[in-house]
Order: C-alpha cells, then structure tokens, then sequence
C-alpha cells in the first residue's frame, strides 16, 4: 500500500490486523503511562509463537503487559523502559525488563538524533476533533517525536481518557496509517497513601520556604504530595505551576484557588505538565479544561526554560544521599527501581530560577528486614546510581531539618547532613566522617 495515501486515509482495523503488521526482529514503541495501548499489547501477545526478538520500548506501565505476562522466558518480546513503574521494576528483577538511562525531558531528541526509526509505534489517544487530531490526552511527554520517525504509527482510541488542552498536544489524522477502536474503559487510578508524621514533618519544614507568587514542581510520591496538602493550610497565594507529573495534590490547591499563575513568565495563567497519573478526581478535573496544558517533556524539563520563571521551587525525592551531599534517587545498589526522570533537569532549573529553590528529600532512616537504617550514610550502596550530583544539591530536608549546601565545604556538608540523620545514627556517621578524612581531626570548632 502506498505510504502516503495510507497516512491520509489512516484505515480503520481491528487489533488483530495491527498486530499483524509487526514482523520478527521489529522495535515497537509502546509510548508511556496513559499512553500504552491495551488491545493492541493483547493482540500482539496473541502472536507470540508466530513472533521472535519483539524489542518494545515503554515507561510507567500502570497496568500488567499482556507481551510479558504471556512470555516469562523472554523468547519472544523484550521489553524497555525509559523509567520504571512497580510493574516493570517487578519484570526487571525477574531479568524481563531493561532500564534505558536518560534524563526524560531529553528523549524527544534521542529519537530524533540517536534511535533508529522505530518499526512500529502503537500510542492510545482520544477521538480525532473536529481539526482532524487524536489528542495525547494526559501522556504527551515524546510520543510526537515518535510519530514523526515511526515507520508504521497505529492509534488506538479510547473513548474513557480525558482531553487534554494544548497547542502540541495532538496527532494530526495525516501521520497516523491505522486506527484501532480502543473502547471506553476509564484510566488507570493511582491511589495516594495518606503521609506519613515523617511525611508531614518534611513537608511542613519545604511549605515554610513558598512564597506568594512561587512557581512549583511537584515529583511523585508521599512527600511532594504532603506539600501541597501543607499548603493548603499556610496561607501562600497566587502559585504558579509547571512540572513533569501532573498529580492529584496539584489538583487539590487548584481546586482551593491557590494556583492562578498569574506571576508565571511562560505560559502564565496555565497549569503545565507533560503527562499525569492519580484518580479519577484529577481525570475529570482536567477534561476539556483550558487552565491545564499537557506540553512535551522537551518543554516542560529543560531547564534554560524552568528558569525564565521567577521563584521555582521544585521538591523531589530520593532514597539515599552521602556525607557529601550525592542523591540516589533511582536505584538499590544494582537493582533498578524507577528512574533519572526530570529530578535533575528540575534541580538544574531551580537553581537557575531568580529566586528559586530545589528541595531534595526524605525520610531519615527505613526498614528492612525489621532492620532500621539510615538514608544518609557516609558512602552510597555500592552499585547505587548518583541521579543528582553533590555540585547540583541545593535543600536537603529530612524530619530533622534542613539544610542548604550551596557553598559549603566538603567537612561541613558532612556535619550540616549528620545533623538531618536519626540521632540513633549521628554518632557511628561522625565516627566515619573522621575516619575517612570527610572531617578532619579538631576542625569542627573551626566549622
């Protein structure tokens, strides 16, 4: 079939005869979060004995992948991720599943510049408008970068996923060969813990640094949520938001009032975001809303744009950070558990922000195998990865405090960081900040 004429018509098919478009050897792209298909993953699972060496590309899978869970021995689909989701960290463990490592608002020109065209990129999205285009719903991130070098581009429609408003936001009918009926199942929800005291003694220590006017990233998880709840109580005004992750939190100091982006020097006015996860609350809150505009992660993350906003203060997590101020944020020694994602791009940005501030917290100790330990250790986890080095560091908080470790000396980043560890630990990490030369012998008066 002749290619352009395809793309003009994008025909109509069942899964069935899109997953009959993949060969052996192919690299298929799944597209990430809300963005990966899921009667065309079961229809090409379907395929599995007909089907060898099947390369997928993927990120944030929130729901079990057909291709994997019909091939445990990996003889027939392989499967990459550009960051891990708790389903895909579990298929790493089991050898199924492979980390790429990025910073992910760079991948747009990976595509464009290092990867080769992908044979097949399959992406779930709204009905074509009335301008002939699929909208991205709340999964923008790379997927146009994608599209434009995919040598077959499949969509799969879905009736249930919220429209979401923005100028890139959408695949023209024009690129797309195939449209599968994809039904009108809603989206996966995400459910949100309720924090923890940790959670809130951190969270109350960042929310006492917002001003008026501040412009937010929140990242995922319990604490960067625990924020935005903390500020619904303290009384700061007219926020502005542009971040990665859409999330339900955001969505609560929407709904008081408090984010208006009235002091936003890109895109005031708007809430902006690339992709987005939580519960139906956030579904329905974004659906058809002009205030929210889902942008690709090239323009949500790089910092030279984060910075032309004034006062951002970007708050993310991490697992483990050193006597020098090195966070590892991705990773348990060799084992992979999520992702560079954009905390470092966020860092960068803050940083470069008049006025701005990057938080990096977490809790001070964790369990395992009923064991308490501590997350500042005077040497990361060997194996560990280091997603934001002690050069980019700013705020580290812990429920213990906070502390900023720009300027400061090798030695008193040692001292300012056994000061936010349990005083359980204290003691042992001053023991080895001298041993190993981190302090020296008598400085600490002179500190």
């Amino acid at each position: 079939m002749d290619r352009e004429l395809s793309r003009r018509e994008a025909r109509r098919i069942t899964p069935s005869e899109a997953a009959y478009r993949v060969k052996s050897g192919d690299w298929i792209d799944y597209g990430a979060a809300l963005a990966q298909p899921d009667l065309f993953d079961r229809a090409l699972a379907a395929r599995k004995d007909e089907l060898t060496d099947i390369k997928i590309r993927s990120c944030l899978s929130t729901v079990p992948r057909a291709v994997l869970e019909v091939d445990p021995e990996r003889k027939h689909f392989h499967w990459y991720s550009w960051h891990f989701s708790g389903y895909d960290r579990k298929h790493h463990d089991a050898g199924r599943c492979h980390y790429i490592p990025c910073n992910l608002g760079e991948i747009p020109d990976y595509y464009r510049r290092f990867i080769e065209p992908p044979d097949v990129v399959v992406l779930k999205v709204c009905e074509v408008d009335a301008n002939g285009f699929f909208n991205l719903s709340l999964a923008n991130l790379w997927h146009k970068a994608v599209v434009a070098r995919a040598k077959i581009v499949i969509v799969e429609v879905s009736q249930g996923l919220p429209y979401v408003c923005g100028p890139e936001n959408g695949i023209h009918i024009s690129d797309v060969d195939y449209v599968i009926d994809g039904g009108s199942a809603a989206p996966p929800q995400i459910a949100n813990p309720p924090p923890s005291d940790t959670d809130r003694a951190v969270a109350r220590l960042i929310a006492a640094e917002i001003d008026n006017g501040a412009c937010l990233q929140i990242g995922i998880g319990a604490m960067p949520n625990a924020v935005c709840s903390l500020l619904l109580e303290s009384g700061v005004r007219e926020l502005g938001l542009h971040t990665e992750m859409l999330t339900d939190g955001i969505i609560d100091l929407y709904k008081a009032g408090l984010i208006t982006g009235t002091h936003k020097t890109t895109d005031p006015k708007k809430i902006v975001c690339s992709f987005g996860f939580g519960s139906d609350v956030l579904y329905r809150a974004v659906h058809n809303n002009p205030d929210f505009v889902c942008a690709p992660v090239d323009y949500t993350n790089v910092p030279n744009r984060i910075m032309q906003n004034k006062g951002v203060v970007a708050i993310n997590n991490t697992t483990q950070l050193d006597l020098q101020g090195q966070a590892s944020s991705e990773s348990a020694g060799h084992r992979h558990i999520s992702g560079t994602g954009g905390q470092l791009q966020f860092v960068r940005g803050a940083y470069a922000s008049e006025d701005g501030k990057a938080f990096i917290c977490l809790s001070s100790t964790y369990e395992r195998h009923g064991v308490r330990q501590s997350r500042i250790v005077l040497e990361l986890t060997p194996g560990n990865i280091v997603t934001t080095p002690r050069s980019d560091v700013m705020y580290v908080v812990t429920e213990f405090g906070m502390v900023n470790l720009k300027g400061k000396s090798v030695p008193e980043r040692a001292i300012a960081l056994i000061g936010l560890a349990h005083p359980d630990f204290r003691e042992g990490l001053e023991r080895e900040a001298y041993t190993h030369g981190l302090i020296p012998r008598g400085a600490r008066g002179a500190l």
